[in-house]
């Protein structure tokens, strides 16, 4: 199970560590943060103790409004459970008697000067990308006027002299060879790099380049959403190539289907071009027009 730590967190974000400095090594494993609410009041059935607690203005308050005996009973009662850390917002004060349990319970207790649903939303979004399900894959991935290509095909068919190509016309690349694919939420399928393969293109005859040292900060970008699965193959004489399909062929990557394309090489054609007529192609249909389904409506109209 992927993990990260609350060192990461408090590190990414600049947290204050106001106690259980000794315990930041505590791992989480729970995309989304909480709020506990019911939780104060003694009802703990669906408690998500594997997640980050998060205290706002509105939890603070009602803690500082109870009699001693009743708050160090409520904050005793979640503490128990050990959740990996507690993160107050708002920079707020007078949390003694919270960081008495934390100190007792080796729970970090954290704070933030941001406003409680601006931090979660930061928080929620880095943990649900850090603790994405992940898998690698050969092939190259590009941004192509913005719409994320996973480009595959068989070593040598000529994927990263392709993407060298659309580099050159404008667009970026974010991986070459090894691309990792998150899985951020059953429709969302993310693609990255590896770090060691960073900004590097292998070109063949050529050898490796850094594209942002040749072409500038703009030929390269870290992630981008994977919209299509383009697949580069051998050119098969008398096949008709998918000219009129009209019904969309899909890959599975971790439960999240792709549309998929297949482009066949021959010399002469003009892949890179193709890919982005295939990109700008797949932005029409999300706006509802399909060129395929207008010319049969032309067709059926004579």
């Amino acid at each position: 199970m992927k993990s990260v730590s609350v060192q990461d967190v408090a590190a990414r974000f600049g947290l204050e560590v106001l106690a259980g400095a000794d315990h930041l090594d505590r791992k989480i494993v729970k995309a989304r943060a909480y709020r506990p609410g019911l939780e104060f009041v003694g009802y703990f059935e669906y408690f998500p103790q594997e997640h980050v607690q998060v205290l706002g203005k509105k939890e603070i308050t009602y803690l500082h409004r109870l009699t001693e005996a009743e708050r160090n009973h409520h904050i005793g009662n979640i503490v128990k459970y050990h959740p990996p850390c507690f993160i107050v917002t708002r920079g707020q004060e007078g949390l003694k008697y919270l960081t008495k349990y934390c100190v007792e319970e080796g729970i970090p207790l954290l704070r933030t000067k941001e406003a409680t649903a601006a931090f979660l939303g930061m928080l929620d979004a880095y943990l649900i990308k850090a603790l994405a399900p992940e898998i690698a894959v050969h092939g190259v991935c590009l941004n192509v006027s913005g719409i994320g290509i996973l480009l595959r095909g068989k070593s040598g068919v000529g994927k990263s002299e392709t993407a060298h190509t659309l580099i050159r016309r404008g667009h970026r690349l974010v991986a070459d060879d090894i691309v990792v694919l998150k899985k951020l939420s059953p429709q969302t399928l993310l693609g990255s790099h590896n770090e060691k393969t960073k900004e590097f293109l292998a070109l063949r005859s050529v050898g490796l380049i850094n594209v942002v040292r040749l072409y500038g900060r703009k030929a390269f970008q870290d992630e981008t959403r994977i919209t299509l699965d383009i697949e580069l193959t051998k050119w098969r004489d008398n096949e008709l190539n998918n000219d009129l399909d009209l019904e969309p062929t899909f890959v599975d990557y971790m439960g999240v289907k792709i549309p998929h394309l297949e482009i066949q090489l021959q010399p002469g054609r003009d892949v890179a071009g193709l890919i982005e007529a295939a990109a700008n192609n797949w932005y029409l249909k999300q706006q509802g027009y399909s060129a395929a389904e207008d010319f049969m409506k032309r067709l059926e109209g004579d």
